[in-house]
């Protein structure tokens, strides 16, 4: 018996299988593990733009909610999933950030993830009470180095990206400022209004309203450029803190060692979604800025991300209690 050509029959067969499954995915219908609970920024993506993807790839979209642990516990399912494709998760900024803060995941924090596409980002806005003396960014400055340690700041919670967008700030700005973490961006931004903390960087779809009722005083968006939605107020780094630049983000992953055909077709997907004029429209009204960026590109995007804020938390010697 000749084993030799047995062998290669059986990998030209193999190779036959492989194609062909690669040629008809999706067969069947989709997973998608949004890391975060129902009604949250992350979950309104998912359920925005699943359904577009659908049409797009003709098999239902399954949006999924797998929260706790600041999305690792969704990303470790994801992480462990079957590399076929049907499984896929929408992650949010804490997935740069989770490598970090928590330094014995149980799953790979980037080499176990296949960047789909970024999906969108968005600016927070530095708000203030209207009370506070502070009336731009470069008065926050110059007060805060004349009262070290005394002025605080409030946040959604220790090592949350209210509380990262802040750090970076006091780095980059070389002041010095209090933490006053809360249990979400409600309780924080309710208590800025009220005058128990001065400052936040506020979810902007959150805290817009209030700058247009007088209830927060608006400084500055946190992006890279002025916001659509505010065009009004500066950036930071325009307002006088060279290299400044932060985003809440959504993206979509894959498990690592998912086929290069599925990527493709699920980015081709989601970027069909992100193109839809409702669904622009939406993520515009929020704040936000579809991106849409290709694989390759995301990653190398989400991999400075890992690299900017590994430095911030090192830096401010951030842990979880």
């Amino acid at each position: 018996m000749d084993f030799n050509r047995i062998r290669i029959a059986l990998g030209t067969t193999l190779l036959c299988c492989a194609t062909l499954a690669t040629a008809q995915w999706p067969a069947k219908p989709i997973r998608m593990i949004v890391t975060y609970a129902p009604g949250g920024g992350a979950d309104l993506m998912a359920r925005l733009v699943a359904p577009r993807m659908q049409e797009a790839l003709g098999q239902p979209i399954v949006v999924e909610n797998r929260a706790g642990g600041g999305g690792t516990i969704g990303a470790d399912l994801v992480a462990k999933s079957a590399p076929d494709g049907y499984t896929l998760m929408l992650d949010a900024s804490s997935w740069a950030v989770n490598p970090s803060l928590y330094p014995k995941l149980s799953y790979e924090p980037v080499k176990g993830f296949a960047p789909v596409s970024l999906l969108v980002v968005f600016p927070n806005v530095l708000v203030v009470n209207p009370a506070f003396e502070a009336k731009s960014v470069q008065d926050l400055v110059v007060l805060a180095k004349k009262q070290p340690g005394r002025i605080a700041y409030a946040s959604s919670g220790n090592g949350s990206a209210q509380h990262l967008a802040a750090e970076l700030f006091r780095q980059r700005a070389g002041i010095d400022m209090v933490h006053v973490p809360y249990k979400g961006g409600g309780p924080a931004l309710q208590d800025v209004m009220g005058g128990q903390v001065p400052v936040f960087f506020a979810n902007m779809a959150s805290s817009l309203p209030h700058v247009k009722t007088g209830k927060v005083r608006a400084l500055a968006v946190t992006g890279s450029k002025r916001s659509p939605s505010a065009p009004d107020l500066p950036t930071i780094a325009e307002a006088g803190v060279p290299g400044y630049e932060v985003y809440e983000w959504n993206a979509v992953f894959a498990p690592a060692g998912t086929p290069a055909d599925a990527i493709a077709k699920t980015h081709s997907a989601l970027a069909r979604a992100l193109a839809a004029p409702e669904v622009k429209e939406r993520i515009t009204a929020l704040g936000g800025e579809a991106s849409g960026l290709p694989p390759a590109e995301t990653a190398r995007w989400l991999q400075a991300q890992v690299d900017k804020w590994a430095r911030v938390v090192k830096d401010a010697n951030i842990r979880l209690e």
